[in-house]
């Protein structure tokens, strides 16, 4: 069974969006086990849309479009669409009231060109979008289901992951496929794969490894085909138990969890609180914590220490100790967290200093150094990273790294 993504848009064409729809659709289908053929960006015209249609693979089972639903006249795919599948443009009801009910929160008043957002085709099925003014849409044609959504990426997120892809399980899937994800931090994709290695090498042919690399994570996909989605899951619980009891605490979460999320309800179990002083990361994992519901019952707050001035008159860090050791070094490092704790009053105080580059290198610290602390109920540690000379992926890396650490410490005290 498979799936194609068409994304209409002139703004992702010249590169002034990224289409993040088209990579959420994609992992939101395949995490079903449902194939996606390809993936097309098409311009904001009814030709490119009409074509990008026409060329749908016949084995096709789901197509997904995003974006050109919006009020204005350059949003041209709802028409498009009516003239492709054809019918008449229908008033909606239940539509409008949530349009007024929308804009009701915002105290204004919607206009008539919001009203218009309440037609749709009548050859399709309204899907209801809580989050914004365009209602989703599902088109059906020669055993194909076609969706389209906005292309506002956390409207089409909700549509796709609350309301599109549950129909689609309930009312059309006899899969057998089952998917389950370990997420793992602190080792790169060879060093697990070695771990892994005499277990992997017996899987029967039932079951598939899938090693899925980011910058500072590593997830690991096992998907299982039996005959029946029962058996697939047996396998695949089977399978996982094994890994994590090779893997340890490397693996931090499974599917979509993120480790900020797991550290947040490791902290907040406990009761415990939590601040940060960065340095090379600036302010990274406060933006990581904070994107969290609720991370203000155990986040208090962070500092962003880039320079030694603040270091030393802020997080009260020994001048003697930069002038020493310099500002990347472990005695620093410690000093930061230990500082941030003292101040803010938190359980724990994280530290991250270190050479994000490209440049500000040296032969003994060169780029990439890191050194990250956790200061808590017990003690202070730091320890020292190398992560190589992308500034992005250094700072990307160096955050989880530090939010791993502190998920270890956090979790050696009981609940």
């Amino acid at each position: 069974m498979q799936a194609e993504i068409i994304a209409i848009g002139d703004e992702i064409l010249i590169g002034q969006t990224i289409d993040t729809n088209s990579s959420f659709i994609a992992a939101q289908l395949n995490a079903e086990g449902i194939l996606v053929w390809q993936k097309k960006v098409v311009a904001d015209t009814e030709e490119a849309i009409r074509r990008a249609l026409d060329e749908v693979h016949p084995d096709t089972r789901y197509v997904f479009m995003t974006g050109g639903l919006g009020p204005t006249k350059d949003d041209i795919t709802k028409k498009t669409l009516l003239e492709y599948f054809g019918g008449e443009m229908v008033f909606d009801e239940a539509i409008y009231e949530h349009i007024k009910e929308l804009f009701k929160s915002f105290q204004r008043e919607p206009k008539e060109v919001h009203r218009q957002q309440a037609y749709i085709p009548s050859s399709s099925t309204a899907i209801l979008n809580e989050r914004g003014t365009a209602a989703g849409m599902r088109f059906e044609r020669n055993n194909c289901f076609y969706f389209s959504t906005p292309g506002v990426p956390y409207e089409t997120e909700h549509l796709v992951g609350d309301k599109i892809i549950p129909w689609m399980m309930e009312t059309q899937m006899e899969g057998k496929l089952y998917h389950k994800t370990l997420i793992t931090q602190g080792r790169g994709e060879s060093e697990l794969a070695e771990i892994l290695k005499d277990w992997e090498e017996g899987l029967s042919e039932s079951l598939k490894l899938a090693y899925l690399p980011s910058p500072g994570l590593v997830r690991l996909r096992l998907s299982g085909a039996a005959q029946t989605k029962s058996e697939s899951k047996a396998l695949v619980e089977e399978g996982i138990a094994i890994m994590r009891s090779k893997l340890g605490d490397l693996v931090f979460g499974e599917d979509a969890n993120s480790l900020e999320e797991i550290v947040g309800k490791s902290l907040a179990q406990r009761n415990l609180s939590l601040a940060t002083a960065e340095s090379c990361t600036g302010g990274y994992i406060s933006h990581l914590l904070t994107s969290i519901a609720g991370s203000s019952k155990y986040f208090l707050g962070g500092v962003v220490a880039y320079s030694n001035a603040l270091k030393i008159n802020l997080l009260k860090v020994n001048p003697k100790s930069i002038e020493e050791h310099g500002a990347v070094s472990e005695k620093v490092a410690i000093e930061m967290a230990e500082g941030v704790r003292q101040c803010t009053g938190s359980d724990f105080g994280l530290a991250t200093t270190g050479v994000a580059g490209p440049e500000g290198g040296s032969p003994e610290k060169p780029v990439g150094t890191v050194w990250i602390a956790v200061a808590g109920p017990q003690g202070s540690k730091a320890k020292c990273y190398h992560f190589g000379n992308h500034r992005q992926r250094n700072i990307r890396r160096s955050t989880l790294m530090a939010l791993d650490r502190l998920r270890k410490e956090v979790q050696k005290i009981d609940c």
